[in-house]
């Protein structure tokens, strides 16, 4: 099977600008192609893994990726999808956010090996130094203000308004795809559906300034979920790449708690898996639902695919030990990564006694309360109930002298940390 009957398998394909020609050119030569990443954060999110994970497809199939990093596009803003203007960034931070984003995209890509490694590439190398003169008689005279006012990412802000400056981000992306063309010989531009508009005007401009020019694009699905909410979002924001943003079992958690509707489709998407394994796993989910066999699947691939087989040990081990009580098991660190969101408490001093430990955390409303608590077996230290109503709370309750995890109930939990 083929890149291209493989992304069909996997439902990756939305459009493309020539499926004859491109079929047969990749079946003919390995193809240079690229994806753009411009940098409006210091950490990629999931919401860009598909496109990068196009890149990783291409580049096992016997491709060479190119990942752009608009270190220059990345300093006027991308007006697809957005309904109002981006608030631009300083050149200084763009600079450092693309340095990131490169760090990241060599998790996924090989850089190192083979005739089709990946190339890095950064768009600040060419615009930067492009001046205005040039841009507007070289560039700009081959776009029609009629044919950019008929593209989706301009008539979707027209109404809202749109500045010059974003009006113009479509001929700079134009620009880089025929100088990755000129550059590199780059036949495919890649990109999420909302890119279409930007692709086919990079195409034309190809066109027009290349005789007999061969050049394609192709679009991924916008990822949806079944519930209508958007993906890739929690209550706690985004799920980034970056481990110190989204901790690894806050990622895990995001892939195992997939809706039963969409952890087929996202098998296919964002996996490596065989087909034979996701028709498995497909049939699994069907009948046997209860066992969540596709979405431990899932977020085992992703979590080691994006941090490692350690991280997916340790993500695992949390996800246990809250499961099962065993808090006393967890290290300091996973006990940092399990609790991020619960409710905090910093105890200064050194030992105290746990009525009025709970009462100081807000745990229990009233000493009364919390003797109540403690009577009734309501409360737990570190996973182990209490109901010792002289408990002292000391330093043998402390996990690495850190911290100490009390629950009441059933599931309302609190971290007591030690100044």
């Amino acid at each position: 099977m083929d890149i291209l009957q493989d992304l069909e398998f996997r439902g990756l394909i939305n459009q493309q600008t020539d499926e004859k020609g491109l079929s047969e050119l990749l079946s003919k030569e390995s193809v240079r192609l690229y994806c753009g990443f411009d940098p409006t954060a210091d950490s990629l999110h999931i919401g860009h893994m598909l496109p990068v994970l196009i890149l990783r497809r291409f580049q096992q199939a016997g491709h060479q990726p190119i990942a752009l990093v608009g270190g220059g596009t990345g300093l006027i803003g991308d007006p697809s999808g957005k309904k109002a203007e981006r608030t631009l960034n300083e050149k200084e931070t763009v600079a450092m956010f693309s340095e990131r984003i490169k760090g990241q995209l060599s998790r996924f890509l090989d850089f190192e090996e083979g005739e089709n490694a990946a190339v890095i590439a950064n768009n600040y190398d060419w615009i930067g130094s492009l001046d205005v003169i040039t841009f507007l008689r070289d560039i700009g005279k081959n776009f029609g203000i009629n044919y950019m006012m008929a593209k989706d990412s301009v008539q979707s802000r027209i109404e809202s308004g749109i500045s010059f400056t974003e009006f113009s981000y479509m001929i700079l992306q134009s620009y880089d795809f025929l100088n990755l063309y000129q550059t590199y010989n780059c036949k495919l531009q890649i990109g999420g559906s909302d890119q279409w508009g930007n692709i086919t005007a990079g195409l034309e401009l190809i066109r027009k300034s290349e005789e007999d020019a061969k050049a394609f694009g192709l679009t991924v699905p916008l990822v949806t979920k079944a519930d209508g909410t958007k993906f890739g979002k929690t209550e706690g924001g985004a799920i980034w790449l970056d481990p110190e943003k989204t901790s690894p079992y806050e990622f895990y958690q995001f892939w195992i708690n997939t809706d039963d509707r969409d952890v087929i489709k996202y098998l296919k998407y964002f996996t490596f898996l065989s087909h034979e394994e996701i028709n498995e796993l497909a049939a699994s989910a069907k009948e046997a639902p209860e066992k969540r066999e596709a979405q431990k699947a899932l977020a085992a691939a992703m979590t080691t695919l994006v941090h490692g087989e350690e991280a997916l040990e340790q993500a695992i081990r949390i996800s246990q030990a809250l499961f099962s009580g065993s808090i006393s098991e967890l290290t300091a660190e996973e006990i940092k990564q399990g609790f991020k969101d619960v409710p905090s408490y910093t105890h200064t001093g050194e030992n105290i006694g746990l009525i009025d430990l709970l009462v100081e955390s807000k745990i229990s409303p009233s000493k009364r309360q919390a003797r109540e608590d403690i009577s009734n077996g309501a409360i737990y230290l570190n996973g182990e109930r209490e109901q010792d109503l002289q408990k002292t709370v000391g330093a043998e309750d402390r996990i690495e002298g850190q911290f100490t995890v009390i629950r009441r109930g059933k599931k309302k939990y609190t971290l007591i940390q030690y100044a």
